[in-house]
């Protein structure tokens, strides 16, 4: 990456499109039409977006609904230390970490992993699971607090779709910036009008509403060569 922004090269690279987390997503049920009726959705993304005690263990509105260890990272763990061959000494950075249970599980699959999370939220952190706790660092995914090429593998799950489109931007640069290997984000997205309408219905903390084709886009934009996934509200 130049000066300038992204090279021609960067921009035209194809991102790999890989299904990690549509097993684990399509088996939680959702009732999209509760949340707006029964409750003050503006209310409750007010609240969410504060990323605090209510958003991960309080009630069902305002976020998770109680976001507690239960071991159900370990599959996904699993399949992304194959695909990308992570081995004992590599370096593994998570944006947008929350409690630290992907890295977690991704420790136990591979023993000797060097492992570091960021999240915006200090209670997700602070609340952390202890095992991992020291790894993670509070702050922002706009401004990575490591140096160029520090990781092997980069993952970000559910985090850069809670980002403006000038932020997303940044955020995506600064992935590219900080990793040496392979990179995989998630992110929210939609296919559908049904699907669209279930998002805008379901979404708390969504700030980006785009399409794969619209996400392929803006990787492109930001230079972003990694692999992707989406998760739809169908």
């Amino acid at each position: 990456m130049n000066a300038i922004g992204p090279t021609i090269t960067a921009m035209m690279a194809p991102n790999r499109y890989v299904d990690f987390v549509g097993g684990l997503h399509n088996a939680t049920k959702r009732n999209y039409v509760q949340r707006v009726v029964e409750f003050d959705k503006a209310e409750c993304s007010t609240v969410a977006s504060q990323f605090g005690a209510d958003y991960w263990d309080g009630e069902r509105r305002f976020g998770y609904g109680g976001y507690k260890y239960d071991g159900r990272w370990r599959p996904m763990a699993e399949k992304m230390a194959a695909h990308y061959g992570l081995k004992a000494g590599m370096r593994v950075l998570d944006v947008g970490c929350g409690k630290g249970f992907l890295l977690y599980e991704l420790t136990q699959v591979v023993p000797g992993l060097e492992i570091a999370g960021l999240d915006v939220s200090e209670y997700a952190v602070a609340n952390a699971k202890p095992e991992v706790q020291k790894f993670l660092k509070v702050g922002n995914a706009t401004s990575l607090p490591w140096r160029d090429e520090s990781f092997d593998f980069v993952v970000s799950l559910g985090c850069l779709h809670n980002l403006y489109a000038y932020d997303l931007n940044t955020a995506l640069s600064e992935i590219e910036r900080v990793r040496r290997g392979s990179a995989y984000v998630m992110i929210e997205s939609y296919r559908t009008e049904t699907e669209k309408a279930n998002l805008l219905y379901w979404q708390l903390t969504c700030r980006a509403f785009h399409t794969p084709k619209e996400w392929e886009w803006i990787f492109g934009q930001a230079g972003y060569t990694g692999d992707y996934g989406c998760i739809y509200f169908e």
